[in-house]
């Protein structure tokens, strides 16, 4: 069969048919958006601090005294894991002594907290932190909570791919829907923190092969000019779309169930995408061989049938013949001193820049001020930064930009520790910066990474990138979590190691304006990298390469 743009080519390029799929596809990516930063919300932590039981026999002086101080933050605060023992405050509020002023409260015994914790209600009315302590002691498995979400993502990015070539994209799509709605309606019924996480897995699985099979879908039905809008901003975009109506919801309610209820309804109203025959199953039968009788029918752009079988044999028709693919496997990425560096480089590069991407989105709510607010400007900001990304990559080299934006982003992060406590809008801002950067950085990595490897293993290359993404999104609920400890401490981090990958950008080959490598042997040197001289022998098989590979 001839090129797939070319036999597709009657079916029109942007007509209605082509905007109708464009919107449903982007569209059906917004409860990825909310789903997957749900958990900012669903296991927030209020203020808390230990319960003292009303039936104490204590004074109203003692009452207000029975929990020791701590230093947060340059100030003092009740501590959230201690008080002072019940048994001995009692005695001594019996015998009418006055803490602070007969009793030096620093001396007194204190015990954990083993009548519960109160929780704020300020923000959240109730979270599964509130609902199962998930503090003090407990407090690890918040963060193991996010990570294991995260777990289920890298997991289902591995066999949604292959499930949908086996199946077929859109059965696996509305499949992949189902279990994100279905999985998530099922949390609400949990009944303990065991229970929420095993199905927090599968609904993180589900939420990943969802937003791979559209993309997959759309890249396959649209034409190539809007099919890389559509894999830019039209994807992008909406998922930013529905991580900004996650605070939205989250403001309205505040209880956790009914939050992780609300958000399910969204998924139902993907169903209307199920109506549309899609020319991406045609495509995929024909390359296995299925025969398709007189009545198989698509819809060309101007939504008019067209009758497939007395159409397919004016399309110019040659021999498939199958042809010999050299075989290539994980370890030809480090097969020399120069594709193992650019490999470990660009492995570091997806890994620190999902730190940085997720930390940043999780943080939102230890930000000073109102965290719906501040989830939303995290969520809003992204939509520029997709743009500005899109942009630059239409007219600027590539690791300039992408140093360029990541040292932006890492070099603001650095700087919020300079920033006076009494200016907490500035802190904000510069986080929203840094996000800015950060994000539009991950949003070039696939550009990048697909130009810079030979047809030979590009996939194979990008595959094993993103599964480097996919532990970066793992480990950054941990620096959230040191965040408990001081404030400051993850943005020194994740500025650190965002501006250590920018620089380590700038000793990458450029892509820009090159020709796509079709083997190993034409992938470009690591800047500053010194290899021996090339015979004329090697030259001469790297411009004529014996193996033919299609193009990604």
């Amino acid at each position: 069969m001839r090129d797939y743009d070319e036999v597709t080519a009657f079916l029109g390029k942007w007509g209605p048919f082509q905007r109708l799929i464009f919107f449903l596809l982007s569209a059906s990516i917004i409860p990825n958006g909310f789903n997957g930063m749900s958990v900012v919300f669903l296991a927030g932590t209020p203020e808390h601090h230990c319960r003292v039981p009303d039936t104490a026999n204590l004074s109203s002086a003692w009452r207000n005294h029975s929990l020791p101080l701590r230093l947060q933050d340059g100030r003092e605060v009740p501590h959230s894991c201690r008080r002072y023992r019940l048994e001995t405050i009692v005695n001594l509020s019996a015998l009418g002594l006055e803490p602070g002023r007969d009793v030096d409260l620093e001396q007194l015994e204190q015990e954990d907290c083993l009548d519960g914790w109160e929780f704020s209600q300020d923000v959240y009315l109730s979270t599964i932190v509130t609902e199962w302590s998930l503090v003090c002691e407990d407090d690890w498995k918040t963060p193991l909570t996010t990570s294991l979400f995260f777990i289920g993502v890298l997991v289902g990015s591995f066999v949604s791919g292959q499930l949908s070539d086996r199946f077929g994209r859109k059965s696996i799509l509305f499949a992949t829907m189902a279990i994100q709605t279905g999985f998530s309606f099922l949390q609400i019924f949990s009944i303990n923190w065991e229970m929420f996480t095993v199905l927090f897995v599968i609904v993180g699985m589900g939420q990943i092969s969802n937003y791979v099979v559209a993309f997959i879908l759309g890249t396959e039905i649209l034409g190539k000019s809007v099919r890389i809008i559509f894999s830019t901003l039209g994807v992008c975009t909406f998922f930013a779309v529905g991580y900004m109506l996650l605070p939205l919801f989250a403001y309205f309610i505040r209880d956790w169930r009914m939050l992780l209820l609300a958000l399910t309804v969204p998924g139902v109203l993907c169903v209307p995408l199920w109506c549309l025959e899609t020319f991406a199953s045609m495509w995929v039968g024909l390359c296995a061989g299925v025969s398709f009788s007189t009545h198989t029918v698509l819809f060309s752009a101007n939504l008019v049938p067209v009758r497939l079988s007395p159409l397919l044999p004016l399309l110019p028709v040659v021999e498939l013949n199958p042809l010999k693919q050299q075989k290539v496997f994980i370890l030809d990425l480090f097969k020399t001193r120069n594709i193992a560096i650019i490999t470990i480089m660009f492995l570091l590069l997806w890994m620190l820049t999902s730190v940085g991407y997720f930390a940043l989105s999780l943080n939102t709510p230890n930000l000073h001020g109102d965290a719906y607010l501040n989830c939303f400007f995290s969520a809003l900001v992204e939509v520029p930064a997709y743009v500005t990304a899109w942009l630059l990559l239409r007219t600027l080299p590539r690791r300039y930009v992408i140093a360029g934006v990541l040292l932006l982003g890492g070099g603001v992060l650095l700087l919020i520790q300079l920033v006076p406590a009494d200016y907490n809008f500035l802190s904000i801002g510069l986080a929203m910066i840094g996000k800015f950067g950060i994000t539009s950085a991950f949003s070039m990595l696939y550009v990048f990474t697909a130009e810079l490897y030979p047809t030979l293993v590009r996939n194979m290359a990008v595959g094993l990138t993103s599964m480097a993404s996919r532990i970066g999104s793992i480990v950054a609920p941990y620096f959230v979590y040191l965040g408990a400890y001081n404030r400051v401490l993850p943005y020194i981090l994740m500025g650190s190691l965002t501006v250590l990958i920018g620089i380590i950008t700038l000793f990458l080959p450029e892509s820009f304006g090159m020709t796509l490598p079709e083997t190993l042997g034409q992938m470009q040197k690591v800047k500053g990298f010194r290899s021996g001289k090339r015979t004329k022998d090697s030259m001469e098989k790297e411009e004529s390469p014996k193996v033919l590979i299609t193009s990604f």
